[in-house]
């Protein structure tokens, strides 16, 4: 179903993502709690697009195929040192966690404006004194990246459960 192109256009979209997400990393990297190891943001039962799925599958096959997920209650994808097995191929949500974050909702006919950031940044960040521009959008680059699972799957936008990969 994902074609060599596909999964070829979801690099080309994160190498554009991190144009985007590294200037906020070293704007804020004095008060960045996240590094390799830190997993607090690393829930278990994480769904990304069956995109992502893929380019984990075809990055990291003997993993899947011969390695363990880890323990239930964090992100399967851990070491037993809180790092991520699969950095390199890791999914969209993973590349601008810790950041402040800008979501844009609509609910009841209301436009609402949501910030949030790792608890961890929290306290050295206040998010209340940022300028716009101090923020990652998220709304943009979810459409962007839900189209890329439009065009993949016809339209089904198959999600699929980090944890599941390894069974």
């Amino acid at each position: 179903m994902y074609s060599e192109k596909h999964i070829q256009d979801l690099q080309s979209f994160y190498e554009t993502l991190s144009a985007h997400t590294t200037p906020l990393e070293q704007k804020h990297a004095a008060c960045l709690q996240c590094k390799k190891g830190c997993a607090s943001c690393c829930e278990d039962d994480l769904e990304v697009f069956g995109i992502e799925a893929e380019n984990i599958r075809r990055h990291f096959p003997d993993l899947l195929a011969n390695g363990r997920a880890h323990t239930e209650g964090k992100c399967a994808f851990l070491d037993s040192d809180g790092a991520c097995r699969v950095y390199a191929a890791r999914p969209y949500v993973c590349r601008t966690q810790g950041l402040p974050l800008m979501i844009h909702l609509e609910e009841d006919d209301r436009e609402l404006e949501l910030i949030d950031i790792c608890e961890l940044n929290e306290p050295t960040l206040s998010l209340d004194d940022l300028p716009d521009s101090d923020f990652f959008f998220t709304n943009p680059w979810e459409e962007k990246l839900a189209l890329l699972q439009m065009q993949a799957d016809q339209g089904k936008m198959d999600r699929v459960k980090l944890r599941d990969l390894f069974k």
